[in-house]
């Protein structure tokens, strides 16, 4: 009778999440085919002309400007606010998204990647500068902010920016949460302790539980716990990186003739579009890098800057670390390997064989940790976004019971992510981070304006020897901020 009632709850678990999984991937398809890619591709390339392709130009100055300290002691610098947007980008799509991006849709998706972290780095700059304009002031002093309140305040369109906040919940705490947990406990299918009935949940409850216990302690702890994780993990893994490459030196130009004749091969990328290496270069580009979704600019509107040009360039140059040198790091470590992506190792098995093929035993060894490390920044860094778009949401700070019940909530979201199906939380992460773009993009498209303006009056500032510092009406802001008139 037990074994009965057990195979007929399997059986509508199985059901519901193919049901699910099948909605998602309707309205994904939509999106996607051709709208997401689309909106990506046009504002990075308007935007970088429009800005004056800072990406290049402006890279120095970016490096300078993240060393700066914050204007008030105590408040978040700006570095600080770069580790916690690199938190959330940095993270296991720079594994597991780029090896999903090879098997699926061939090396060719390396090259659209980086297209669409260089172009998006202009789309990053735009939407984190117009945050930083936008801003809005805490009683103490301190300064909160995102997407959602420069569509309530230059748009004047609440409605947008509360369903913009809603996306962003969903895409965060739901879609990438539970994605990133899934991605971690699939990391350690090739060892021998795995049991795939038993080992998922027992990593998800333990990943849920030490979550939990970071986001109790707010935005402040977890501005400390990524400031000292997430550059100290990038360095050791680009090192690791640098040397395999170094092992497989003879492989790297038949990597690049690979990675260029496949990305140009447009007759295959037209005749299977959905499943083409642009298509997959684009979406995992995204979910690595977030370049125009509205995520980054959440953290830079809290960095205490004298001008909102200098957090924009700030959050430009996370992008490039995370897809330039991260993802890259992964691509080349795989690509130089002797191991062949297929369908079938998609995901954590092909970057576990193509480190076991260079390092013997010791690679998946180093993979798993990385997971876990890159896997627990990825979930503070993500979850911070959520507590001031549900600020939005309610227009005033939650009660903390409200937050302890939020959070308790995310946690088991966590716990779910780890054994839910891989179509499923892959599925649900692109839908979302999807619904992301089509809001935001537009929106920084029609304030580029303000956004623009800032980085010649900072530039102006600059040349004449000054440390540059920001008054809205000098750049023909009308609107009242809280910071800048």
């Amino acid at each position: 009778m037990i074994e009965t009632i057990k195979e007929l709850v399997l059986a509508v678990g199985d059901f519901l999440i193919k049901t699910i999984n099948g909605l998602v991937l309707t309205v994904s398809d939509f999106l996607y085919d051709p709208w997401v890619p689309l909106f990506l591709v046009v504002a990075g390339v308007v935007l970088t002309v429009r800005t004056g392709f800072p990406q290049l130009r402006m890279l120095k100055e970016a490096l300078r400007v993240v060393m700066e300290k914050p204007k008030t002691e105590g408040a978040m610098s700006s570095f600080g606010a770069l580790m916690i947007s690199t938190a959330s980008r940095v993270g296991t799509g720079n594994i597991v998204g780029v090896s999903m991006a090879i098997c699926l849709g061939g090396p060719g998706a390396v090259f659209w990647m980086w297209f669409i972290a260089i172009f998006g780095g202009a789309s990053a700059f735009v939407e984190s500068t117009l945050a930083q304009i936008y801003k809005r002031r805490n009683p103490d002093g301190s300064s909160y902010g995102g997407p959602s309140y420069y569509m309530e305040t230059a748009l004047r369109q609440r409605w947008l920016g509360v369903l913009f906040a809603v996306f962003v919940i969903l895409t965060y705490a739901v879609g990438y949460n539970a994605l990133a947990s899934y991605n971690l406990q699939s990391t350690f299918t090739g060892f021998r302790f795995y049991d795939a009935a038993t080992t998922p949940a027992i990593m998800g409850a333990v990943l849920a539980v030490l979550f939990m216990i970071c986001i109790m302690g707010g935005g402040k702890r977890l501005a400390k716990v990524t400031g000292i994780m997430v550059p100290a993990m990038g360095i050791v893994y680009i090192v690791v990186a640098v040397i395999i490459v170094l092992m497989n030196i003879q492989r790297v130009p038949t990597m690049f003739t690979a990675i260029f004749a496949n990305a140009f091969d447009f007759k295959a990328i037209f005749g299977g579009f959905s499943g083409s290496c642009l298509m997959h270069g684009i979406k995992r580009g995204l979910y690595s890098n977030e370049a125009g979704m509205g995520s980054a600019p959440n953290a830079a509107a809290e960095a205490d800057v004298s001008h909102p040009a200098k957090q924009g360039l700030v959050q430009m140059l996370s992008v490039f670390l995370d897809t330039l040198l991260i993802c890259t790091a992964t691509a080349f470590m795989c690509l130089t390997s002797d191991v062949v992506p297929t369908k079938e190792l998609a995901g954590a098995p092909f970057v576990q064989a193509a480190l076991k093929n260079s390092l013997g035993a010791i690679g998946p060894v180093f993979i798993a940790v990385s997971m876990s490390l890159f896997a627990f920044t990825t979930l503070l860094g993500n979850y911070y976004y959520c507590e001031g778009c549900l600020r939005f949401i309610l227009k005033r700070q939650p009660s903390r019971g409200f937050m302890t019940g939020f959070r308790i909530v995310a946690s088991v979201i966590v716990f779910a992510g780890a054994i839910a199906g891989m179509d499923l939380v892959w599925n649900m992460a692109d839908l979302t981070q999807g619904l992301m773009v089509v809001t935001n993009i537009p929106a920084i498209l029609l304030l580029a304006t303000p956004a623009v303006n800032a980085l010649k009056d900072y530039t102006r500032q600059r040349r004449s020897g000054k440390d540059p510092v920001f008054h809205a009406e000098r750049i023909g802001i009308k609107e009242k901020t809280d910071f800048w008139n």
